[in-house]
């Protein structure tokens, strides 16, 4: 006889490895090839100190001249909060009711449950990646009704709760928890539910963000790739400056081999991941078809296929920004965590919870982490480029 508790205990004993994993290694190509790590947490926040610079004390010089003077490596203190990433499921208590008699039934029940977990949590997740940590996924360019127009809908699908929020990220009333119910990919629009909405209540410039999501998503390669000070550290060290370059163009190789030469000159790292657009890959395949050259491809960390750039990984993603390509050493970024996914216990042990007043039980799972790059001078971007 399939119970609540029966629920319970197969949720904490079976399904929490198996969408760990999913969640970790399955998610996105490039969270895949991220380290986890505990270390640097420090209480709620992840603290990294990071040298830049090298140490005096070598050199060359006479028999009987000074020797050299030795002084210490320079350090930079990163600080970041850890952001709270929470997933949750919902099951009727008619649906366990009826799956009561039959555990295979009651299997498929949780299955299904698990499967729509782990495809929302992997959307947003890896859209984070690309994010700047505001939440703010898209800009409004129109109103009409119950529908507007945005800059991109890549990071948009239907089901999403959203809230429209100001260019510093905080929600506007009447515009706060709306469901998508249409996404138009090829008119740029989302259509949602609720009472319609004007340029009063949402003015031109306004984001889209998830809803409850504002100021706390994790800080993504947009906040890396900003002007704004990050990880509580402003720009001037040269440490702290990846390569950036604007209006690209045409893609070819020597683009790509001088960035990765500027990078590696100015970092003393080794980029080891490529991540672009799927315009900017279909140009970049492009480019190797017209010189009659084939492109070699190769399995990465996940399953996941990547074409080869001399070696490196190159790999299209559905949330990178239209005409950008990313050259990145993963080995550099870390994502800081107090534990893996867990889920969320009540005082009684239970992770099942009854919705008060209603008859649905939910479950949460949560995770408490941050992503960090500790070597930014080590990433570069490269935007503008002509997609095909």
């Amino acid at each position: 006889m399939v119970t609540i508790q029966t629920a319970d205990n197969v949720l904490k004993s079976f399904y929490l490895n198996a969408v760990t994993d999913a969640l970790n290694m399955q998610t996105n190509p490039l969270l895949a090839q991220l380290q986890r790590t505990s270390a640097n947490v420090v209480g709620k926040d992840v603290k990294k100190a990071i040298r830049y610079g090298v140490s005096a004390g070598i050199g060359a010089g006479t028999e009987t001249g000074d020797l050299p003077t030795a002084s210490s490596s320079d350090f930079i203190q990163l600080t970041a909060s850890l952001k709270n990433l929470y997933g949750t499921i919902e099951i009727s208590d008619k649906a366990i009711r009826a799956s009561g008699s039959s555990e295979g039934s009651f299997v498929n029940l949780l299955n299904e449950e698990m499967e729509s977990l782990i495809k929302s949590a992997s959307f947003n997740f890896g859209r984070m990646l690309f994010g700047d940590g505001t939440g703010r996924i898209s800009k409004v360019t129109a109103v009409d009704g119950n529908a507007v127009k945005l800059e991109s809908v890549a990071g948009f699908v239907e089901g999403m709760r959203i809230s429209f929020c100001s260019v510093g990220a905080t929600e506007l009333s009447n515009g706060v928890n709306r469901k998508i119910v249409k996404v138009d990919r090829q008119q740029k629009s989302i259509r949602f539910d609720g009472a319609p909405i004007t340029t009063s209540i949402v003015p031109l410039g306004s984001y889209v963000c998830l809803t409850g999501s504002t100021n706390n998503e994790l800080t993504g390669l947009g906040a890396l790739f900003s002007d704004s000070a990050i990880y509580g550290v402003d720009r001037d060290c040269s440490v702290m400056k990846p390569y950036i370059q604007n209006n690209a163009g045409e893609i070819d190789d020597l683009v790509l081999q001088n960035a990765i030469d500027a990078i590696e000159e100015q970092s003393g790292g080794k980029v080891n991941f490529i991540v672009c657009s799927w315009g900017v890959r279909r140009a970049l395949m492009n480019y190797y078809r017209s010189k009659q050259i084939g492109m070699a491809t190769m399995e990465i960390e996940g399953g996941f296929k990547a074409i080869s750039f001399n070696g490196i990984p190159v790999v299209a993603d559905r949330f990178c920004p239209e005409g950008t390509l990313y050259l990145l050493n993963t080995n550099d970024f870390k994502i800081h965590q107090l534990c893996d996914w867990q889920w969320l216990e009540g005082e009684d042990g239970k992770i099942l919870k009854q919705v008060p007043g209603k008859p649905v039980y939910t479950a949460t799972l949560v995770k408490y982490a941050e992503l960090m790059c500790e070597n930014p001078s080590g990433q570069g971007m490269i935007s503008g480029i002509t997609e095909a």
